[in-house]
């Protein structure tokens, strides 16, 4: 029988319990959030050591989502009027790229995974629900689970190109998906009870 070790990550400049970890890349990097009285902030820790992650155009918070092998991050941050943009960020020299879908209204974009050859995935809103997105070389790519009537959210890619994430049904049951070749196979556990 394996033994686990559970290693507690509290960033230090979060106000008590309040970090959370997203992702971890290959190196063991993690990227996440942590909130203290200045609001919600990303992070990475590498290294052992914690760094503070604001993209400079967020006025009501930064939240880091995924990392890939390079130490690239994606997220999205709010600005003064709430709305969140999706962003890139790169530790070759520590600049960030907002990233709003173009098919989005409001410019509601959120960044959630990378890869190792810098695909990213996410959502944006248009016409009263979220859909996904692939951005590949400049490009995006609208990912839209055909039985997500309620919307479609993709959250992870690999290095291989296949894509999870989650849909709502028209009861507003939440289902995951794997999106590879061009096809949504469902990945509904047989054990989970609907709605929850």
């Amino acid at each position: 029988m394996p033994v686990y070790t559970y290693t507690t990550l509290n960033d230090p400049l979060s106000l008590g319990a309040n970090t959370i970890a997203r992702d971890i890349n290959s190196t063991g990097q993690i990227a996440g959030t942590y909130v203290n009285n200045g609001g919600s902030h990303g992070f990475l820790l590498s290294g052992g050591t914690y760094s503070t992650l604001d993209d400079p155009l967020a006025t009501n918070g930064t939240f880091a989502q995924g990392i890939n092998a390079s130490g690239q991050i994606v997220g999205y941050y709010q600005d003064a009027a709430a709305i969140m943009h999706g962003f890139l960020y790169n530790p070759n020299g520590g600049t960030f790229t907002t990233l709003d879908d173009p098919s989005g209204t409001a410019a509601t974009t959120t960044a959630s995974g990378i890869n190792a050859t810098g695909q990213i995935v996410g959502s944006f809103f248009m016409g009263g629900k979220s859909h996904g997105f692939l951005l590949t070389n400049g490009l995006y790519a609208t990912l839209d689970d055909p039985l997500g009537i309620g919307g479609t959210f993709a959250q992870g890619i690999n290095a291989s190109g296949q894509i999870v994430g989650y849909y709502l049904d028209a009861n507003g049951n939440l289902h995951g998906f794997l999106f590879c070749g061009g096809n949504f196979p469902p990945l509904d556990d047989t054990m989970a009870v609907s709605g929850i």
